[in-house]
Formats: C-alpha cells, structure tokens, sequence
C-alpha cells in the first residue's frame, strides 16, 4: 500500500504550508458546516463533526471558527449553502479514484475536476466505488511507535489490522472503533501521520515513471483545490521513487 499511506504522510506534512495559505482551514469549515447540518451541532453524537473538529483543533483553528463553522450547519447563523457530491474516475494507468467535494457551485466545480483529469491523463467518469471500502484508516510513522507496542494498542482498542508499509504502520479498523484507536493512541502520546474514515482499496495499481509522475501531479491538483475535501485512489508506487517526485516540483 506505498502509494497510499505515503501520500497520506505527504499530505500530511504539506499541512502547515497549505494552512498557511488559508486552505486547509476553508476545507475544514466546510466540512464541520456539512457534518452540523447532516447530523447535528453536538460532537459527541455526531462522530463526522466530532472528526472534523478534532481535524480544526489539529490545525490550530481558533475556536471562534470552528464555533461559527457549526452553528452555520446547524442554521443558527446564516451562511451559503453547501452541497455534497461525489465523483468516481480513472487517473493515470488505469487507477481508481473517488472525489468527495462540499462546493456551493456544483456545476463549477464539476467542470473543474472534469478539466484537472483530462489534464494529467486521467478519465472522468466511471464505476470504481465497489473497489473501494470504508475503513478507519491510520497511519504512524515507524520513528513514533515500535511494531510490538503498537500493535497491543491498537489490538486493546478493537483495531481489524495493522501492515508494514515501509517507513509507515498502517492501521485498519471497522468505521465505529476508528475514534476508540484514535484515543487509545493519544493517550500512549502516539500522533499519527494521518487518521480519517477512508476509503481504502481492495487491490493496487503499481505505477512508475511517467504514469507515476501524472498520478502525483494529479493527486496534488485535486488536494490544492479548495472543493475537493477527499481524494482515495488505489495507486501504489515505490517510496523511493515518490520521494523523488515530490521533492523535485
């Protein structure tokens, strides 16, 4: 699964310069103001807002916004609204993709990710979901947590899995423990690289060269783009190799 937790790092450790530039914070506050209008402006019942706020507070959100974020899902503030969609393609090589966006313009933002993958190669519009499952997903980088220590942590909090992915642990679990193995690693003073509710792929696509240079591009278009909240696609490409393409843009 290299492509997969890999990028998850990569994401990851591009968050301070992208926060920077104010867009994981709009990414983030369109997420809580989705998940308060679906399902309520109480976290603690509400697992996705309870998600999502953790996400903010991760970011160094003030609470201020994170507070106007839910209260405008919940309807006690005005705000525009914002819509869901979801749209599956192929990206370079053959790999399967699933796009989650909240955008308050559909037609605009589908005529954009429609433009980002006949850009980089890729094909929109398709039928990928059922390659796909949904899993709480994390990953810890070797350097945080020895294999034995971790995997009594995560087994203790009703984890499913836990696979070697070269410089990364990648943790699974049923949707309902993902919080409970969040905690768990929190309180052993454990910070994952990444931790959501994810689709995770049933099989992989390995990827080299120039498939694998449009795959990261690609990635990266979509993830810059203000609308786009989730990106899942069953790439796999060698850490050495992905290392070398993202340093080099």
């Amino acid at each position: 699964m290299s492509g997969h937790s890999k990028w998850a790092t990569i994401k990851h450790k591009k968050g301070a310069a992208d926060a920077r530039r104010g867009k994981i914070f709009t990414k983030i506050i369109k997420e809580m103001t989705v998940a308060a209008r679906i399902g309520g402006g109480d976290p603690d019942s509400n697992p996705r807002l309870r998600t999502a706020v953790a996400a903010a507070k991760a970011e160094n959100m003030p609470a201020d916004n994170i507070k106007r974020a839910i209260q405008k899902g919940t309807g006690e503030l005005p705000g525009t609204t914002i819509e869901e969609a979801v749209y599956e393609a192929y990206g370079p090589g053959g790999v399967a993709m699933i796009v989650e966006v909240t955008t308050d313009n559909k037609n605009r933002t589908t005529s954009e990710i429609r433009h980002l993958f006949s850009k980089h190669g890729g094909a929109f519009g398709a039928s990928v979901a059922w390659m796909f499952s949904k899993k709480g997903y994390v990953v810890v980088e070797k350097d945080k947590a020895g294999e034995e220590k971790l995997l009594e942590i995560i087994t203790d909090a009703g984890a499913d899995d836990m696979n070697d992915d070269g410089s990364n642990w990648e943790i699974l679990s049923a949707p309902d423990k993902f919080q409970a193995v969040v905690d768990r690693l929190k309180e052993a003073q454990i910070t994952p690289a990444a931790a959501e509710i994810s689709l995770v792929p049933q099989n992989y696509v390995k990827l080299t060269g120039k498939q694998a240079d449009q795959m990261l591009r690609l990635m990266e278009d979509l993830e810059d783009h203000e609308d786009v909240s989730h990106v899942y696609a069953n790439f796999d490409i060698e850490e050495a190799e992905m290392a070398t393409l993202t340093q080099s843009r």
